[in-house]
Parts: C-alpha cells; structure tokens; sequence
C-alpha cells in the first residue's frame, strides 16, 4: 500500500508553507499528496452565519484553493482534497496513522499556530505513528539547496534512535543532501558511574571518545545502505538542544526522535523536541521510534 505525503491546512501563511513543503517533498519521493482540512461547526463563524452547508462550503472552497497553487506548480502530482469535520487531534492523528509522514505548519518564538494553538500540537505528535514535520511560514524551495545540511540528533546507545537516522538518511539521499548527526554530552554525576560504565569509558579513551564511538557505531548500518550521502559526525560537549539548535542555521531540515509520554499535566514530547521546534528556523521533523 501506498502512503501518501499528508498536509494538514487551516488556511494560515504557515499551513500554505506547510502544504508546499509537503508538495516538493511528494515530488522528490513519488508519492500522492493528501491535503487535510479539518474544521468544526461553529454557529457564529466568521460568515456570521449558522448554516452547517455553507460552512462546509467556505472550507472546502479555501481548500481548493491552496490546492490549485499546488496543481499548477507540480502538474503531474496525485492530489487528493478531505475536508472533514471533527476535532483537530482526532483528524490529524488518524491522517499521520496512514502516511508517510504529516506536515503541519508553525510559529517560531515559542508558538504553534492552527491546528496546533495550545496543546494540540504535543497531543499530535505524542499519538501520531509517523513522523510529523513542522514548516514555518518563511520556508521557500530555495532553503532546500546544496550546503544546506540534514541534521539529525542521536542520544543514548546505538541502536536508540534509528527511526531519526533512517528518516535523515533517506530524506538527504533523496535531495543530494549532506547528513550531520550531532551527538551532545555532558559530565554525568559522580553517583552515576558504575563499574562497568567506568570500565567501557575507560576501553574507549574518556567520554568525548566513547560517545565518538557511540555515534559511528550508529550510524554504521545507514552509511552502508546509503554509500552515496555524505555524513558529518559531530560529537560536542553541551546540552542536546543547544547543540542542535546551534547548527540549526545551516539546516534545511532538522529531525529529532520522539520521547513522548502523557501525564496528569497533559502530553510531553521529551525537552530536546520541545526546544528544537519552538527555535529552530528550519522545518522539525519529529521522527516516533519504530
């Protein structure tokens, strides 16, 4: 079964940017576009108006609209149009269930917008099966050019995150593109050494060494599936997010793994996750484990 690329749209600049992105990238990866306009009845909308019809009608409409920019920029993409009534989170999360991946627009500065005011976006992303990529408004085909890196984080043992890797390493082959993966650490307390850590960190030369290792044993599987990208390996002392977010300027796509988990308080997507989307210039691209 094919997956199609899925857009979710709510008529703002960043939903727009979001379904362009997700245009090019259908292009690139031979699949149909699905474009998602979810919305609820409302009996004061901006129509003034209480017909459930015509509201209907005025979503579906600006729907189409969006959707012809993208018919006339990419003749021969298989586009799809659903305009379906029902909460946010339910549509969007049955949409990423199955796609290839869903694209949503945001707000840099702290803020998601659309669909995702408030928490929505986190519940997304927590209960989505694929990965979810976020594009901000100023996102044009031209940030997408040689130079400009895939960067994807890697924390933890090497065979943690391989959903991220492989996600980075098939969208940088697709686009010519150069994959840095950055692993970050710090100074672990004292009270977190073990025998056997300090016996491996001992093998491997010192910290800085051990996570050199850590990584290229990582990413050792992609490289031979994928000979022909390029791979930087950058290991640095420093918090995951700084670190990312501090070679987030040269990105034109970053893609993080999903450490998601509800509480009393509401859906958490892992810190690292957290500050990469709400700082970083470039499109997010959440990746859940597999």
């Amino acid at each position: 079964m094919t997956r199609p690329i899925t857009a979710g749209i709510d008529g703002s600049e960043e939903s727009l940017a979001a379904l362009a992105w997700a245009a090019r990238e259908a292009v690139r990866r031979d699949l149909p576009l699905r474009v998602v306009h979810a919305w609820r009845f409302q009996t004061h909308d901006a129509l003034d108006t209480g017909d459930r019809a015509a509201q209907e009608r005025w979503v579906r409409e600006a729907a189409e609209e969006a959707v012809r920019a993208v018919r006339e920029r990419h003749g021969g993409l298989d586009v799809t149009t659903d305009v379906p009534e029902g909460d946010a989170v339910d549509t969007l999360t049955a949409a990423a269930a199955g796609a290839e991946m869903l694209v949503l627009g945001s707000r840099g500065h702290g803020r998601l917008v659309g669909f995702l005011v408030g928490s929505v976006g986190q519940q997304v992303i927590v209960d989505a099966e694929r990965p979810v990529v976020f594009v901000r408004a100023g996102d044009k085909a031209s940030d997408e050019v040689a130079g400009h890196e895939i960067v994807v984080g890697h924390e933890g043992d090497p065979e943690d995150g391989a959903a991220a890797l492989g996600f980075a390493f098939e969208t940088a082959a697709r686009r010519g593109a150069t994959v840095r993966a950055v692993r970050a650490w710090t100074l672990p307390p004292v009270f977190a050494y073990s025998p056997s850590s300090l016996q491996l960190l001992d093998e491997a030369g010192g910290l800085e060494p051990f996570e050199r290792k850590n990584l290229a044993v990582a990413l050792a599987p992609w490289r031979e599936r994928f000979p022909d990208v390029h791979v930087v390996e950058h290991v640095e002392m420093g918090s995951a997010g700084q670190v990312l977010l501090s070679v987030s300027g040269t990105a034109q796509l970053m893609v993080v793994g999903r450490r998601a988990r509800r509480s009393a308080v509401g859906a958490r997507i892992g810190s690292v996750a957290h500050g990469v989307l709400h700082h970083a210039d470039c499109p997010v691209a959440v990746v859940p484990p597999a």
